[in-house]
């Protein structure tokens, strides 16, 4: 290889190195950068981060859901991508500096005080005068009129005259400087306060995230990060009466664990709420044990006042349960007979069985606060008998489905979730209330279910009975569900409506009766499990016989006749089932007609219910915990430094005007005087325009004398 071709070659990978870095210091690549970051910090603000992954597939679906998992969107400022950005902008902004500080320092010295008298012309604030003085004393006086009024000033003498050359508001370029560097050091201060320190110990420490299960102690020390570590900002979850110090740092595919040179004693959590239910102020009694000195130290953690112990700031950030006893009784929505009772705390699982299938039962939560938004409609006289039918069932859940009015809001008392997961590991959850509650006029009992938590809950609603319980339903569910009661109660409604008779009269109101009630407790559809398609039970069973046995101008009738013959056997029913039960009749008031009227659609309803027995909160003991996030954050400083820098500079570039005055003496043939003035700004304002006149006035036409 020649000579000549090496040194082309050199040059031209000296002029890419000069390329590249005319490039990465550029204005135009600092703001496509910013504009990167904001788009993140959007995305950022408006997906919730480090939620369990199940959250977004429910939200997104499993292909969007995968994708933005794969750009690391669900921990944006953690993401690879978002910290090469802003250490590209740091390395941009630092290069702008780096170019430009000399220049300016340069400029900030400088008066331009050499500027030739013909470009004075070029300016567009302009004025010329004649004086009578000397070009050595009006320069001087000229000077002192500057210099007093704030300008600082240089002279240059030249063989054809006097050149006075002034300037104000240099902070302006200052600015500049300032703003930069405030970039530089907010970037610098979210890199080392960022998960940049952390990644870095995965990168090259070893350390791993841990992504199984079982106690903390058990965790292996790849999974852990050092009470030594510079950096870190995770999540403390601490029960009543418990203590921990070790963090939790969420990672996209898993956790770390950060020991902490304390553990943190929970004595005591208090929460205040607002009339909506929602917190108004929580806060943590806590004891700090300083694994090393052994000192102890109380202090009180709230909301936006945190504590600092060996600069680890301790914030408020949320509650939790902390492990709720809870007593769990089983209700019968089938109808069948059984019992089940279960004790567990929050948080645990265990394996039970209803209906014969083995589950697993997980106790998610318990809110013992819950301001709900309820309305009161005055229906409790309604006569069932006006139901449509086929409006009736147009919802698979009925009075189950339907939303709670917005008109008043209360707490209703205290609630429990909890999911049951199948053999194949699907999973429905329940939301149970504990307390009945007062919806459009009649006081029933909630029982929530949903699929998926994307969904919101249906409730099925049941009646409470005269002493406001739901043993009532229960009894007339168990009654419906029993074909030796079905019948009794179809003999006591044929009877009671054929008094007097015929008694083929009564024989076929038994018939029309028994197939009326035997349609609602799906008993035919029973026999048909082979046609997915056909209702179970409950109204909609009533309704797909009509359609397909009726002729269609006659079913409005058809449908009211049958739910009239429905609502008495019911009623008989009802008698039958609190009879055997040793509770007293129902009377034959508007009461009853009220009870009736929601049990019947409750009846329907529970055809539809996943499971044949719901838990019931029937007791319970309430441990709180306190979510405290631990942060060492030395970069704070830093950037609050920026901050400061960044106010200065925004305020010095925005409302700091530079000028430059220039004012050329030179002295005529005559003996006189001409002197030309000159004033340039960085921006064109109406304050440019009154000073330049201020200045003309001051210069050019009010004499001053020098002193000798």
């Amino acid at each position: 290889m020649s000579a000549s071709t090496t040194g082309f070659e050199l040059e031209r990978g000296s002029h890419r190195l000069r390329a590249a870095v005319e490039l990465l210091s550029s204005m135009r690549f600092a703001i496509a950068l910013l504009t990167v970051i904001c788009i993140a910090s959007v995305i950022g603000t408006v997906l919730k981060q480090h939620e369990p992954v199940n959250n977004y597939v429910n939200q997104f679906g499993p292909f969007w859901a995968e994708l933005f998992g794969t750009a690391q969107l669900y921990a944006v400022y953690g993401a690879w991508w978002f910290l090469l950005i802003l250490a590209f902008l740091v390395a941009s902004t630092s290069l702008c500096i780096a170019r430009n500080t000399p220049k300016i320092l340069k400029d900030l010295k400088s008066y331009k005080e050499s500027v030739r008298e013909q470009s004075l012309k070029a300016f567009a604030h302009r004025a010329e005068a004649d004086l009578a003085a000397s070009p050595e004393a009006s320069a001087q006086s000229m000077g002192q009129a500057l210099a007093g009024a704030g300008w600082k000033v240089k002279l240059q003498q030249r063989e054809t005259g006097v050149m006075v050359a002034a300037k104000a508001g240099s902070a302006n370029k200052l600015g500049y400087l300032a703003a930069h560097s405030a970039i530089v050091l907010i970037c610098l201060g979210g890199l080392f306060d960022g998960d940049l320190v952390v990644k870095a110990q995965t990168w090259f420490q070893g350390k791993t995230p841990f992504t199984g299960g079982g106690m903390i102690a058990d965790v292996a020390d790849q999974h852990r990060l050092s009470d030594r570590n510079p950096t870190f900002r995770g999540n403390l979850l601490v029960s009543e009466g418990q203590r921990s110090g070790t963090a939790i740092l969420a990672q996209p595919d898993g956790v770390l664990l950060q020991d902490l040179p304390f553990d943190i004693e929970l004595k005591k959590f208090s929460v205040d709420y607002y009339s909506t239910g929602m917190p108004k102020l929580f806060a943590s009694d806590i004891v700090i044990h300083d694994r090393y000195s052994g000192e102890v130290k109380e202090a009180r953690v709230e909301v936006n006042h945190p504590v600092s112990y060996r600069g680890i700031e301790i914030y408020q950030s949320s509650f939790d349960d902390g492990g709720s006893k809870l007593k769990l009784k089983g209700v019968a929505i089938d109808g069948k007979p059984g019992s089940l009772e279960i004790e567990g705390r929050v948080g645990e699982s265990s394996r039970i069985e209803i209906g014969g299938k083995p589950m697993t039962l997980e106790l998610t939560a318990l809110r013992v606060i819950n301001v709900e938004n309820l309305g009161q409609t005055a229906t409790s006289g309604a006569d069932v008998r006006r139901v449509d039918l086929r409006h009736a069932i147009e919802g698979r859940l009925g009075a189950g489905n339907k939303t709670m009015s917005q008109q008043e809001r209360r707490n209703v008392g205290p609630s429990v979730n909890y999911k049951l997961r199948d053999a194949s590991g699907q999973a429905t959850e329940f939301n149970n209330y504990m307390l009945p509650l007062e919806l459009d006029g009649r006081r029933v009992f909630l029982l929530g279910v949903r699929d998926t938590p994307a969904e919101p809950f249906r409730y099925l609603r049941l009646p409470v009975d005269e002493s406001d319980s739901m043993n009532g339903f229960l009894n007339l569910r168990a009654a419906l569900a029993d074909p030796v009661q079905r019948r009794e109660a179809v003999r006591r409604y044929a009877a009671g409506a054929t008094e007097g008779q015929r008694r083929d009269l009564t024989q076929a109101l038994e018939a029309s009766a028994t197939r009326a009630l035997d349609l609602f407790a799906g008993v035919e559809s029973s026999s048909a499990a082979r046609d997915p398609a056909r209702p179970p039970g409950g109204l909609p069973a009533l309704s797909q016989f009509i359609e397909s046995q009726v002729p269609e101008a006659e079913r409005e009738r058809a449908s009211e006749m049958l739910l009239r013959i429905l609502n008495g056997t019911l009623f008989e029913l009802a008698q039958v089932g609190r009879a055997q039960a040793g509770m007293p009749a129902l009377a034959r008031d508007e009461r009853s007609v009220s009870f009736m009227t929601q049990a019947l659609i409750a009846l329907s309803d529970s055809f539809y219910y996943p499971v044949p027995m719901a838990l019931g909160l029937d007791a319970f003991t309430q441990v709180q915990a306190s979510v405290f996030q631990v942060a060492r954050a030395p970069g704070k400083t830093v950037v609050y430094l920026g901050c400061l820098f960044l106010i200065l500079g925004v305020f010095a570039m925005l409302y700091v005007r530079e000028r430059r005055l220039w004012v050329w003496l030179a002295p005529r043939a005559d003996g006189g005087l001409h002197a030309t003035l000159a004033l340039s700004s960085n921006r064109k304002t109406m304050d440019t325009e009154r000073e330049f006149e201020t200045l003309k006035t001051l210069l050019l036409q009010t004499p001053t004398e020098v002193k000798a």
